[in-house]
């Protein structure tokens, strides 16, 4: 029994050294929906940027810029940061290639918070595990949305698209 008892633990203290959680949260969740977004960015022509699916819906342009806002707020908390400038300044951004840029330097900052993140520090506080939790979840909701504009303007999305290459 106390070998049993003994190998948990020894199995536990492995798994908690290998960081699962940010790992795979960071890998098959952030990555891909990052790819997602920035490839969606690029594949909406400019004058798209403005467009609504109904009445009273966010722009794509607005919903790009909620990311991006998202982003350097939930991976400020991540680096223990203040949120950056940046942040404020993504709501009033409306053309193709300022909102993309935002979106992907918003990206570029998250990406560089991921890589000090460890299991013992996404769960450190409830400030940074809904900060970790947000920025995996919430641009996947984001990216849910975008998808619609994307395929009403006869745009394949990005996850569709890079599955159909996959099917040879």
């Amino acid at each position: 029994m106390k070998k049993a008892i003994l190998f948990g633990m020894l199995a536990l203290t492995a798994l908690q050294a290998e960081n699962f959680l940010t790992a795979t949260g960071t890998e098959r969740y952030f990555n891909v929906v990052r790819r997602n977004l920035e490839s969606s960015a690029d594949a909406m022509p400019a004058e798209k940027y403005g467009f609504r699916l109904t009445d009273g819906q966010m722009t794509f342009a607005q919903w790009l810029n909620h990311s991006t806002q998202r982003n350097y707020s939930d991976c400020a908390t991540l680096k223990g940061e203040s949120t950056p400038a940046a942040e404020r300044q993504a709501a009033s951004l409306t053309e193709k290639a300022e909102v993309s840029k935002a979106l992907k330097e918003s990206f570029a900052y998250c990406a560089e918070a991921l890589q000090g993140m460890t299991d013992q520090k996404a769960i450190s506080s409830a400030a940074v595990s809904m900060a970790f939790l947000h920025l995996l979840a919430h641009n996947n909701e984001i990216y849910g949305n975008v998808v619609g504009y994307l395929r009403v303007s006869g745009i394949v999305p990005p996850s569709t698209a890079s599955r159909k290459g996959k099917k040879k």
